[in-house]
């Protein structure tokens, strides 16, 4: 399918399989499928900032002018990266609640395999088809519910914003594990300043070994919490 749709967004024309309009002159060499896949390779191994045109050209022997023959602009290319990444969501269990819990615990995989989907800009709601299969999906999974169109979305907002953070958070955290920081040498330090300044709670957990810098069993805590609120608003409305 071909044609102008120069109004859309970047990359939104092209996720769903339609190209622009060919005009005249030699056939292109390469394809949108092949540059967004090496974008994806590059994301994999050196991280968000190696997701450039200017090196994907470098990659392919062409010039960065060329690129362009393919993508409108570097906007366009993470559009397309981006969903191309994300892949189709896992197929979801019975019961919106296991549901939730699956939809969440894949996308913090995700985020683990490929955290520089962490850095991708976001530009406003999904619109590209992985983006909107993982939505729908989960939709599916809450239409028994009860709850509005206008609630789900909600709720569905702040299961992704979770999985985000918990993301975000462990991806930072285990950058931090090749610092030379020893979690008991800075509790021998904290402690008896913690006493002396005034911090009685911060020092029973300290004591009790409860303030770590690990994640531990914080991604299923906060969940349950969420879950668990999602919940009263169901029975709230039955």
């Amino acid at each position: 399918m071909t044609e102008d749709r120069a109004d859309l967004p970047p990359g939104l024309a092209l996720s769903w399989g339609v190209q622009p309009v060919q005009r005249r002159g030699p056939k292109p060499a390469l394809s949108v499928e092949q540059i967004v896949a090496a974008g994806i390779e590059f994301g994999d191994r050196d991280g968000f900032e190696a997701i450039s045109l200017q090196k994907i050209a470098a990659h392919f022997g062409v010039s960065t002018n060329a690129m362009y023959r393919y993508v409108r602009s570097k906007d366009e290319l993470l559009v397309l990266v981006h969903d191309k990444a994300i892949g189709q969501p896992p197929e979801l269990p019975s019961g919106w609640r296991e549901a939730a819990t699956a939809w969440v615990t894949a996308q913090v995989e995700l985020y683990a395999e490929r955290p520089w989907l962490l850095d991708m800009p976001i530009h406003g709601a999904p619109a590209t088809p992985n983006a909107l299969r993982w939505l729908e999906s989960m939709l599916q999974a809450m239409a028994d519910t009860g709850l509005s169109q206008h609630d789900t979305l909600g709720c569905l907002m702040l299961l992704d914003g979770y999985a985000r953070n918990y993301g975000d958070l462990a991806r930072q955290l285990g950058a931090a594990d090749n610092m030379p920081v020893q979690a008991e040498q800075v509790g021998q330090f904290l402690v008896p300043r913690l006493i002396e300044g005034g911090y009685p709670m911060l020092t029973a957990m300290y004591t009790n070994q409860e303030y770590e810098d690990g994640l531990d069993d914080d991604l299923e805590f906060g969940l349950t919490r969420i879950l668990d609120g999602i919940q009263v608003l169901i029975s709230g409305k039955s």
